[in-house]
């Protein structure tokens, strides 16, 4: 929502307000008293006139000389059910691929982290050149480069979450391996890769597909993460050699199946989801088209 910058002397940007909107007109409580201004809706008269929204807590914005009022709006979705579930996609995160998958039509898909992982490290290098300087206008770059950085990584789990809820349908399971206090484990790494490992937006990514699911009358399930990379979806032989991290492949040691040890990942959340919907007794069973 855009706000005539002229009639905004008494603001100051990027603060939390009391505010209302009555009748094209937004009211706010300021140090001298309270101030009225027109704004300008166009594009968004959805949220205004339909009762189904609610407003949370606006920000009042200066980006490129003008003032915008950034307000959420929040409206309430049919929950799906087990029972609804048509689709079922598992969904391997990592950094060499942001995600690997595999669903229901036995189809993979994976979207490559090179260009994150070239792009992080450019951040990470420039930010060690500003700390060696110990400059006052060094730190307000570091600040301003990491702000910066969260940014566009927030940007490419939109992309990534979108896509994924875009390119399957309704009432579809993604499955997700439950990375809750996964942090000590990445800590354990060599310290050059530390700082990839440890700063990786997993969970960033989760979130962001959580909300845009329930948008879309789908479901994450969360699922125990061990042995996911290290179980043969073939034959269901579990063995730490079956997998090389190095070259990134997965060789069975029982079976003999090669595959991608990504795509691997991907698979056995599948198989998990699947299991999770049958012991639910669901009447629907998902089969390959």
């Amino acid at each position: 929502m855009l706000l005539p910058g002229s009639c905004l002397r008494y603001f100051v940007t990027n603060r939390i307000w009391d505010y209302s909107l009555t009748n094209h007109c937004f009211s706010v409580n300021t140090l001298d008293g309270r101030v009225k201004l027109p704004y300008f809706d166009k594009g968004m008269s959805k949220y205004f006139y339909h009762s189904i929204y609610s407003f949370g807590t606006a920000k009042l914005v200066n980006k490129h000389g003008k003032y915008f009022l950034h307000i959420p709006a929040t409206y309430e979705v049919e929950e799906c059910e087990d029972a609804e579930i048509c689709n079922v996609v598992g969904i391997d995160r990592g950094i060499n691929f942001v995600i690997a998958t595999y669903d229901s039509k036995h189809k993979s898909g994976f979207f490559s982290g090179k260009t994150i992982k070239q792009k992080r490290a450019h951040y990470s290098k420039l930010r060690k050149e500003l700390q060696m300087r110990r400059t006052p206008s060094a730190r307000r770059r570091i600040k301003a480069i990491g702000s910066r950085e969260n940014r566009w990584m927030q940007d490419v789990n939109h992309q990534v979450s979108k896509a994924l809820v875009a390119s399957n349908p309704k009432y579809t399971l993604f499955v997700l391996e439950d990375l809750s206090g996964v942090r000590p484990v990445t800590e354990r790494v060599r310290t050059k890769d530390r700082y990839v490992s440890v700063s990786w937006s997993f969970y960033d990514l989760e979130q962001k597909l959580i909300y845009k699911t329930k948008h879309n009358r789908s479901l994450v399930l969360k699922v125990d993460p061990r042995y996911t990379s290290q179980c043969c979806p073939v034959c269901g032989h579990i063995e730490k050699a079956n997998r090389n991290k190095k070259i990134h492949l997965f060789a069975c040691k029982n079976c003999g199946y090669k595959s991608n040890d990504d795509r691997i990942g991907a698979m056995n959340l599948y198989r998990m989801g699947i299991n999770y919907l049958t012991d639910s007794q669901v009447p629907s069973i998902v089969t390959a088209e």
